[in-house]
């Protein structure tokens, strides 16, 4: 992939803050990535909005008409391989998916917490805040990892500290974790995109440039 523009599929559910970032970060040449398609599981996903601004072809797959993880994920794929793509970044697809063999340590997502803690099936956006805060923890991050079939399994690529201050709350948490994110998810695809990331196991390896 080192040498040329990191092909990626952007999956999405939502507002489409992290393709917005992508964007962005493509176009002031911090990131060296061109994005392929959205796929969106969602018919309301602004994210399809933002698509169609930036001249970017999109799909629509909703969940909800499919009866299982199976027939949805095919569908999916699908879309997804109508497109030259080295590389598929989840960013905020809330719908589990399977993951095809020629996918593997191909496809990377963002969770807002330093995994293993608070992390799983349920725990996703303010869900994760609330229970940071509740536990009492001192720190909480953001996780930049390889996506496979199970909720936050992947290998670990990228982690990233943010403080629990005494007076938060999960909307001024989220707000410090969603910053840092911003920094950390595209250096992470960079890293992918400069040929530096290997994988062995669950072990990453980012190799020096």
């Amino acid at each position: 992939m080192a040498g040329s523009p990191l092909k990626i599929a952007v999956l999405l559910s939502g507002s489409g803050t992290t393709l917005l970032n992508l964007i962005e970060q493509i176009a002031a040449g911090e990131l060296d990535a061109q994005i392929q398609c959205v796929v969106s599981s969602r018919a309301d996903a602004y994210g399809l909005v933002r698509a169609e601004d930036h001249r970017i072809p999109s799909a629509l797959v909703p969940r909800k008409q499919f009866p299982g993880t199976a027939t949805f994920s095919a569908a999916v794929w699908n879309e997804v391989r109508k497109f030259d793509v080295d590389l598929v970044v989840m960013a905020g697809f809330m719908s589990l998916l399977d993951v095809p063999e020629d996918f593997t340590n191909r496809i990377v997502n963002v969770h807002p917490a330093l995994i293993p803690a608070f992390c799983g099936k349920g725990m996703y956006g303010h869900h994760v805040h609330e229970a940071v805060i509740a536990y009492g923890a001192k720190l909480t991050g953001v996780t930049v990892h390889f996506a496979n079939a199970n909720y936050d399994e992947g290998p670990i690529i990228l982690q990233a500290a943010v403080p629990v201050l005494e007076d938060d709350t999960p909307d001024t948490l989220a707000e410090r974790v969603q910053a840092k994110e911003r920094e950390v998810y595209p250096q992470a695809i960079q890293l992918i995109a400069e040929g530096r990331v290997s994988v062995e196991g669950r072990r990453v390896t980012i190799r020096e440039q």
